[in-house]
């Protein structure tokens, strides 16, 4: 919490991470208690730490920002790459030259990368969210043939599959309130 504050991240930026890391914690223990290993701190601190980047910009770029924040005050690798990687459902290489986005691997490719960037995608603001208003958030913004689109529908059938049975819905909420465009990334 301490260096969300004083990155100089809204109230507002600092609850929405602090739902994202209830979220990633709950997804991270029903991972692990399925046998599966995960490293639940790294996805607690970089859940809480994932948008350190809003300090700066609200744009697409925040998550890489947020990795150069963290860079500088020292912060293990694992956590930056989390923090870098979880806006949309990742940034291609392409995309990422496009936006001329410092750095071009913006994929998650951890599972702790995948949690954060996947719970997310499953809060609005502090309110939970299930997974598919925000995927129609995204084909309305970005049009359905956008390549953030495939990257979230393979997202979630990651965790729809790692979980077996389509467990990862048991968790989320169950109707979406208002959108805030802002926190959709």
């Amino acid at each position: 919490m301490k260096i969300l504050e004083e990155s100089g991240c809204s109230q507002r930026v600092i609850l929405h991470c602090i739902k994202v890391g209830e979220v990633a914690e709950r997804l991270a223990r029903l991972i692990r208690s399925r046998g599966i290993d995960v490293n639940e701190e790294l996805v607690k601190s970089a859940a809480l730490l994932h948008d350190v980047g809003r300090s700066k910009t609200h744009g697409v770029g925040h998550g890489v920002v947020g990795g150069e924040i963290l860079e500088q005050i020292g912060l293990p690798e694992d956590i930056r790459r989390a923090v870098e990687r979880h806006v949309g459902g990742g940034i291609g290489k392409d995309e990422a030259k496009e936006l001329k986005l410092r750095r071009t691997d913006l994929i998650p490719e951890t599972l702790e990368e995948k949690i954060v960037c996947y719970a997310d995608k499953l809060v609005d603001g502090v309110d939970e969210v299930p997974f598919e208003s925000t995927l129609e958030y995204f084909k309305e913004k970005m049009g359905e043939d956008h390549p953030v689109v495939a990257r979230l529908e393979r997202l979630h059938q990651f965790f729809n599959e790692l979980l077996q049975n389509g467990e990862a819905s048991s968790w989320q909420a169950p109707q979406c309130p208002e959108r805030l465009s802002s926190s959709r990334t």
